[in-house]
């Protein structure tokens, strides 16, 4: 059915004949995009105007007005229809009863209706009031009645605005930095607002309002097509979910990345975050531009009676071969000849950042047209220059989103495209792949007084993650790369060699300080033999601290820190040629000791919680910031015995105590002192309320061990009766044997979701396989835990590989069940 027959289906029937023929257009397949949202507009256009006609029965200096996105033509399938009833005053008995022939119709319908009756001093007064309601009136259109009295209205409310720009734009400024801080940045979110996140719907909107200013005007190129691509996003999102909303949550992507034809909810949330990239952008670029003009008209008086009427010329400032300042921007000099010097981005990018200046938008423009691809190898300058832009701090990421607006990046480095706007899918990390990498190099330039080569870690933190763009093992995919980019740039090939052992291991100090024993000599030669010098293992440190600093606040503590700093001296012992042939147990401290004893004098367990009063002293070379949050402490010294771990995790879960981290180990008594005790140090916080007392832990411990507390039973009831509530499916969980990790225990590492008692099935599954947990490092990143368990047979030896086999596999029914 054409348009004209749908429009015409609507006026021959009425209100239901408007219904149908909505229900029609919305579930016609060969229409979407503006299409559809144009004739959406035009049938509710037509359906309000017979309405209008109806019942105004020929009363005059009325007219009905459509504002807002209404006003646009841009009417999703569940977008409120914003409705001005404008009338001249003169007969309002007459206009309030059309208000009800025009708005009760529509509400039967169950549509949603943004309304008002106004009388043009009124609409005028109200929008210099009420800045949503100037924004909504800039885009006013008639659709009934008095032409005339709409149209005087538009160029009223027009000239208003313009005249009050000045006071107008920091106040919408505002309003849209207030948002952003409250939505967060749309290019970024896993679980983004199309309309209020920055760079969303809203900051496209306020960009017109801008441009209908005559004051400013916003980078044209990409915007019209970013705000469609937004647009269709959220057309496709009311109709999956048949609800008027703006947020595209996980659980609902998939099904509206199908409805737009695409592959997964991946390449959606792609499309989403270059769209509003452009538009974040273009929005930095009007503000600035805004508030040069409006610095400008302020000294311009001054200036003139001071010059005697001329006209002030701007002031140049040299900041490098052809790149000056100017009025707060950098620019190219006027000598500059970006068709000659292939340099020339990067040296006005580095000189940008380190200035802590944007580059003007004329300048990246008029470098990404003209300017000569660099040769390969690169010349020494580029390299060089490219490290200063990494290695500038907090104003590379402006400038580095300046390059890439334009398409620099990808122009200077291919491999860029890949990770480009990539979305990933964990709760630890707060950015897309890309910039991850750049907040990494920030991160990585805090560090670069604390390494040799600060060169390769500047360029190692740009590239660590850079395999994420390719199917496999990112960490290997990245090496591979690594080495061609490397290569490309004009590193030798010693540092080519360094720079990609830095990107395989990457993650290798992290993971083998918190889900390894560093007390087994195989841990420490382990990663010796991976990373191969000191000058490595002092890059991949400072690496792996502005890597965890960069992912997210769940990724970094002084713990995780403490443990990368103990790893790596054990390391850097070894590579000395400093090798421990046997395990070196750690010195108890002085309260561990004095549990110890007084669990082997009870026979009973003995425990200590204990809140930190203050963060902990940072390291002379570890950057300022905020401190961390306070943690609770909570040591246990047990006789040993079996079914400890499953004991305590269990009592934990019973009160409610969410496990951040945990160790377990046997601890050396004193000479004299005999017996056997397991210590268990954990990190430990309260779901909600407050911490329990210890000496009610203590008591319920002691009752788990004995067993007369059934802990699987009170948590069964627990869950029966605060059923989870229904969310997104994790992955399962894994369970993996590593059989080299080792030579004095299987190592079992376990990942899977956090929940409240699964380390204490964890715990009871490993007791009921009948093995022996020899220490246990528990780590929990935002959402996910990640476990390591050594754990030997009966007499103390590793388990056979097939035995090992056998119980990860019912760990992992366990944990799916």
């Amino acid at each position: 059915m054409s348009s004209t027959d749908v429009r015409k289906e609507a006026e021959d029937s009425g209100p239901s004949g408007y219904a149908a023929a909505r229900l029609r257009l919305l579930t016609e397949g060969a229409r979407s995009g503006p299409p559809r949202r144009s004739a959406l507009s035009e049938l509710t256009d037509d359906w309000l105007s017979g309405l209008f006609d109806t019942g105004a029965d020929g009363l005059r200096g009325v007219s009905l007005v459509a504002v807002g996105g209404y006003g646009r033509g841009e009417l999703s399938p569940r977008s409120d229809l914003d409705l001005l009833l404008l009338h001249d005053g003169s007969d309002t008995g007459a206009v309030a009863a059309l208000a009800d022939r025009l708005w009760y119709p529509v509400w039967d319908l169950g549509l949603a209706l943004d309304h008002s009756v106004r009388t043009p001093a009124e609409a005028r007064k109200t929008a210099g009031e009420d800045l949503k309601v100037q924004l909504g009136l800039l885009d006013a259109r008639h659709l009934a009645g008095d032409l005339g009295l709409t149209a005087g209205l538009r160029t009223a409310v027009l000239a208003d605005w313009r005249n009050q720009a000045p006071k107008r734009l920091p106040e919408l400024q505002e309003l849209c930095a207030e948002r952003a801080e409250r939505q967060g940045e749309l290019q970024y979110l896993l679980e983004p607002d199309l309309k209020e996140a920055r760079g969303g719907l809203r900051d496209a909107t306020a960009l017109r309002a801008v441009a209908a200013s005559w004051l400013a005007d916003a980078p044209r190129e990409g915007l019209d097509d970013a705000r469609r691509r937004l647009l269709d996003v959220r057309d496709a999102l009311h109709l999956t979910t048949g609800r008027a909303t703006d947020r595209l949550a996980l659980q609902e992507q998939d099904q509206v990345a199908a409805e737009l034809g695409l592959l997964d909810a991946d390449t959606l949330l792609r499309q989403v975050y270059e769209a509003a990239r452009v538009i974040s952008y273009a929005s930095d670029v009007t503000w600035r531009e805004v508030g040069r003009v409006l610095r400008s008209r302020a000294v311009r008086p001054r200036l003139r009676a001071m010059l005697g009427g001329g006209k002030p010329v701007a002031e140049r400032s040299p900041l490098a071969e052809g790149v000056v300042e100017q009025d707060g921007e950098v620019v190219l000099a006027r000598a500059a000849r970006p068709e000659r010097d292939p340099v020339l981005p990067l040296r006005a990018a580095a000189a940008a950042a380190q200035a802590g200046l944007p580059l003007s938008l004329h300048a990246v423009r008029r470098m990404a047209n003209n300017v000569r691809p660099l040769p390969t190898p690169w010349p020494a300058e580029a390299r060089e220059q490219l490290v200063t832009l990494l290695g500038s701090g907090r104003p590379t990421i402006d400038v580095w989103e300046a390059l890439e607006a334009e398409g620099l990046i990808t122009r200077l480095l291919p491999d860029w495209e890949r990770v480009r706007c990539r979305p990933q899918r964990n709760a630890v990390h707060i950015w897309t792949v890309d910039r991850h990498l750049i907040e990494t190099a920030v991160r990585a330039s805090e560090f670069t007084r604390r390494v040799h080569r600060p060169d390769l870690l500047l360029v190692a933190a740009l590239l660590h993650d850079i395999g994420k763009g390719w199917p496999g093992d990112h960490s290997v995919a990245g090496e591979i790369i690594a080495k061609d980019v490397a290569a490309r740039i004009g590193f030798d090939r010693e540092d080519v060699a360094v720079l990609a052992s830095l990107v395989r291991h990457h993650l290798l100090l992290v993971d083998t300080a918190t889900r390894r024993d560093l007390e087994d000599p195989a841990t420490v030669r382990s990663v010796a033999d991976a990373v191969g010098s000191q000058g490595t293992l002092e890059l991949l440190h400072a690496l792996t601290e502005a890597d965890a600093l960069a992912t997210g606040p769940a990724a970094w503590s002084s713990w995780r820190g403490s443990l990368v700093a103990d790893l790596v001296k054990r390391v850097a012992a070894v590579l000395a040629g400093d090798e421990p042939d046997e395990p070196e147990a750690a010195a108890p401290t002085a309260e561990q000791e004095r549990l110890a004893i007084e669990a082997v004098a009870t026979g009973s367990p003995v425990l200590s919680l204990r809140a930190q009063t203050e963060a902990p002293a940072r390291a002379e070379d570890q950057p300022p910031g905020d401190p961390e949050p306070l943690g609770v402490e909570l040591l246990i010294a047990v006789p040993d015995q079996p079914r400890v771990l499953p004991a305590v995790a269990g009592v934990l879960a019973m009160h409610r105590l969410t496990v951040r981290t945990a160790e377990l180990r046997a601890l050396d008594l004193p000479d004299g002192v005999e017996g056997s005790v397991l210590l268990l140090n954990w990190r430990v916080a309260a779901e909600y309320g407050s911490l329990p007392q210890a000496a009610r832990l203590r008591a319920d411990l002691v009752r788990a061990l004995d067993g007369s507390l059934d802990i699987a039973g009170r948590l069964a009831e627990r869950d029966a009766a605060y059923p989870r509530r229904r969310g997104v499916v994790p992955p399962a969980a894994r369970v993996s044997v590593h059989p080299a990790a080792s030579r004095l225990a299987t190592v079992i590492e376990v990942r899977a979701q956090d929940a409240p008692g699964m380390l204490f099935r964890i715990g009871r599954a490993l007791e009921d396989a009948r093995v022996r947990v020899r220490s246990a490092h528990v780590s929990t990143l935002g959402a996910n835990a990640v476990d390591a368990f050594y754990v030997t047979g009966p007499e103390g030896a590793p388990l056979p590989s097939e035995e090992a086999a056998s119980v990860a596999r019912k760990l992992e029914e366990t944990l799916r069940g």
